[in-house]
């Protein structure tokens, strides 16, 4: 029995990841929805831009939550939310919960990675999936306690991954450049 899969169809963002976002963003500096939603853009790499019938219900639900409140209008006619002392506490909340939810979700780790490899060309991709794996576990080990890391060992992180994104993207660029 053959399955046929959805071609036509993009998977859909993450309950909850939208609120987060917007949070984080938020954690930084003051923000009008439509700067929420073009900085979500460029760090999806064009990929997902959401729109104002997402950002703009958000922000309101936020602002009667009292987590945030409305700043002035700036000379462009932005209307900027900036956090409350409830909204941080509140942000500090998801992140914990985040993390909770992040770690009991490792246990997919190896499935996820192994999930990436599958079709017929499956075994062209097998002397990646433990390097992967051991790469993924590493980092989510490292992140999972930063207050034990040293400004050297970020410096480290840092250089590892560049070098690892490097080496990858050359790859992925002789890929792009034969299609």
């Amino acid at each position: 029995m053959m399955i046929e899969i959805a071609r036509d169809r993009t998977l859909g963002v993450p309950r909850g990841l939208l609120r987060f976002l917007v949070l984080e963003m938020l954690s930084g500096k003051p923000m009008a929805g439509a700067e929420i939603s073009e900085e979500i853009e460029v760090q999806t790499n064009g990929r997902w831009k959401p729109s104002p019938g997402s950002i703009y219900p958000l922000m309101a639900w936020m602002l009667r939550k009292g987590f945030t409140i409305e700043l002035p209008k700036n000379p462009e006619g932005l209307k900027r939310y900036s956090f409350t002392p409830a909204g941080q506490q509140y942000f500090e909340k998801q992140i914990r919960l985040g993390k909770d939810f992040l770690r009991k979700m490792e246990f997919l780790t190896p499935i996820l990675i192994g999930g990436l490899q599958i079709g017929p060309n499956r075994e062209k991709l097998s002397k990646t999936r433990e390097p992967a794996r051991n790469l993924l576990k590493a980092f989510m080990t490292l992140t999972h306690n930063p207050d034990k890391l040293s400004a050297a060992d970020t410096t480290k992180m840092a250089e590892a991954l560049r070098d690892c994104a490097e080496k990858l993207g050359k790859i992925a660029q002789k890929l792009e450049d034969e299609q």
